[in-house]
C-alpha cells in the first residue's frame, strides 16, 4: 500500500473506532448480579423517598432473560434503623411501604473519563423515578454537591416521555447547589430499550440518547484545575427510586414495577 493510502486508511479507521471497551457487564448469568462488579446502597437514603432499597435480595435485583430487572415492589418491610418518636424521615418509619434496589460500583470500579452507555427499558408506574447515574469517589469525606454528580438518565411519571441528564455540583468555592443540563423527549422508553449515556472528557461532557447528542456541558462551570469535581473518578449506580422529592405520590396499585438494562459498557479513547 502506498504511504498516502495508509494514513488514509489508519485514518479512516482511527475516526470509524475511536472508543476502547474498558469495563462492561452484558447480564448474560441468570440469578444474582455479578458481586465482582456491583455492590448495593441500603436503607432508606435520600430524597425522602419511600422505598427502601435492599442488600441482595432477588425480589429487588437479579439477572434473568439476560437483562438486570430491578423491581419496586408494594411492600411492607421492616426499616432496622426505626427509631420510635424519631424526627429524622430515615428512622421514624418502623416498615418501609416499598421496596427497591439500588446497585453501585463504589469500592469495585471508578471511572474517569470516556464514553458511559447503558441499554435500559424504562418502568413506567405513578411514582417511580429510575435513574443511571454517577456520584464522585469523594463522596463521603466529601459532601455532596462538592463531590459532583453525573445524571446519565432520570425519569419521572409526572413529566411523561422527557429525560433528563444533568450535572450537579457546588458553585465554585462555596457549598452552594448548582446543576445544568438538558432533557429530550421520547414517546416509546417504556417500550423498546434505548442507550442511555455520556461524552466525558476533561473539558466538556455531552449527553447521548441513542447515541444523538443533545446536551454539551463545559466543566469550567464547575470550577477550574483539580478542584473541579469532574475532573476526578466517579462510580456508577442503577437504581429505581419510588416517590420522594420529584418522584411524587405513586399509585401503589401499578406495582411491582421493573426497570430492565440490558446491558452497561464503558468506553476509553
Amino acid at each position: 500500500m502506498k504511504p498516502l493510502c495508509l494514513l488514509l486508511a489508519l485514518t479512516l479507521s482511527a475516526q470509524a473506532a475511536p472508543w476502547r471497551l474498558a469495563w462492561s457487564d452484558d447480564f448474560n448469568q441468570a440469578g444474582a448480579p455479578d458481586p465482582k462488579k456491583w455492590t448495593y446502597e441500603k436503607g432508606f437514603v435520600r430524597n425522602q423517598e419511600l422505598q427502601f432499597y435492599t442488600d441482595n435480595r432477588r425480589e429487588n435485583a437479579r439477572v434473568e432473560g439476560g437483562n438486570l430487572v430491578i423491581e419496586g415492589r408494594k411492600e411492607a418491610f421492616p426499616n432496622p434503623a426505626f427509631v420510635a418518636g424519631a424526627k429524622d424521615w430515615q428512622k421514624s418509619r418502623k416498615d418501609a411501604e416499598y421496596t427497591s434496589a439500588c446497585l453501585i460500583t463504589k469500592g469495585l470500579k471508578s471511572f474517569q473519563y470516556g464514553k458511559i452507555e447503558v441499554r435500559a427499558k424504562l418502568p413506567e408506574g405513578k411514582g417511580v423515578w429510575p435513574a443511571i447515574w454517577m456520584l464522585g469517589d469523594s463522596r463521603g469525606p466529601v459532601r455532596w454537591p462538592m463531590c459532583g454528580e453525573i445524571d446519565i438518565m432520570e425519569f419521572v411519571t409526572h413529566e411523561p416521555g422527557t429525560i433528563f441528564g444533568t450535572l450537579h455540583f457546588a458553585k465554585p468555592g462555596t457549598t452552594q447547589h448548582q446543576s445544568v443540563g438538558g432533557k429530550i423527549k421520547s414517546d416509546d422508553i417504556h417500550k423498546n430499550f434505548h442507550v442511555y449515556g455520556v461524552e466525558w472528557n476533561e473539558k466538556t461532557l455531552t449527553f447521548l440518547f441513542d447515541d444523538k447528542p443533545y446536551k454539551t456541558v463545559d466543566l469550567e462551570v464547575a470550577g477550574v484545575g483539580e478542584d473541579n469535581p469532574f475532573r476526578k473518578p466517579f462510580y456508577l449506580m442503577l437504581n429505581l427510586a419510588i416517590g420522594g422529592s420529584w418522584g411524587k405520590d405513586p399509585d401503589p396499585k401499578v406495582y411491582p414495577q421493573k426497570f430492565e438494562i440490558d446491558w452497561v459498557k464503558v468506553w476509553e479513547r
